[in-house]
């Protein structure tokens, strides 16, 4: 998984991130967790329309060269500061994968997706978008 620069900014219940190396790209939220985690969603679907429209994803680039970049108008001194944000962009193809997992959480795994109207492996997928894109 590919991680991009977050440029983080804000105060009080007001907090933004700009992803200078997907041009465009921006979250927020009432806190700096919430605005990282509205980021990694929105550029998730920042992606999805790049790639749909028949372009790449650019590149990320390094911690280093971000914050030398002039155009990415990264300012320290005014509070800014800077979060790696993971990109997942969905193939629309399934893969195949055998995992290992204890089956008392098993049980609970497959009753929980039940409860929820899911099949076991949608439960699984939205649990593990749910932690990534928290990163809590």
């Amino acid at each position: 998984m590919v991680h991009y620069v977050g440029i983080l900014e804000g105060k009080g219940k007001v907090w933004s991130i700009r992803v200078p190396d997907l041009r465009g790209c921006h979250g927020g939220g009432k806190s700096a967790a919430d605005a990282i985690a509205n980021t990694v969603v929105a550029m998730r679907d920042w992606a999805e329309t790049i790639l749909s429209d028949g372009h790449a994803v650019p590149p990320a680039r390094d911690v280093a060269i971000v914050m030398k970049d002039p155009d990415a108008e990264f300012d320290p001194a005014a509070g800014e500061s800077l979060v790696m944000l993971p990109l997942m962009v969905e193939h629309g193809r399934p893969v195949r994968a055998n995992l290992s997992i204890d089956a008392g959480m098993l049980e609970a795994i497959d009753a929980e997706a039940k409860l929820r109207g899911l099949t076991r492996s949608a439960f699984l997928v939205s649990a593990a978008k749910e932690k990534i894109e928290s990163r809590r």
